[in-house]
């Protein structure tokens, strides 16, 4: 198990139930339907990734490789960029944040590319 990436995840996703819950309370007196859409996209990808670095965190219990770090810390620097941007995009309004979201989506697109190598390169001792 790769406890630092397990510490990771746990804690992204007390933020991102915090944050979910910000979105269906409070986010609708302050913003349009459309950006807390948005918004609400950022908390089901920063969920499903959270699961992801659970799943690469355990992985590690069996399969001993860097790239299911890089997996791992891929997930975690989507989650910033690719739901951080949406985050911060239903705050502001902001269209120079676009950019931004599709560099996290590579980064998450590349973390389950390495997660598949690292279990398929494994090989029981």
């Amino acid at each position: 198990m790769k406890k630092g990436l397990l510490v990771l995840a746990v804690l992204n996703g007390f933020l991102a139930v915090a944050l979910g819950a910000f979105g269906a309370h409070g986010l609708k007196n302050i913003a349009s339907p459309e950006l807390i859409a948005i918004f609400n996209l950022g908390v089901d990808y920063h969920f499903y990734h959270t699961f992801a670095i659970i799943a690469v965190a355990f992985a590690g219990h069996w399969i001993s490789s860097k790239l299911l770090d890089w997996a791992g810390y891929l997930f975690f620097i989507g989650i910033l960029l690719f739901s951080g941007s949406l985050y911060l995009y239903a705050f502001t309004g902001a269209k120079w944040i676009g950019p931004i979201t599709p560099m996290g989506g590579g980064c998450m697109l590349i973390g389950w590319i390495l997660f598949a190598v690292a279990i398929a390169k494994y090989q029981k001792d």
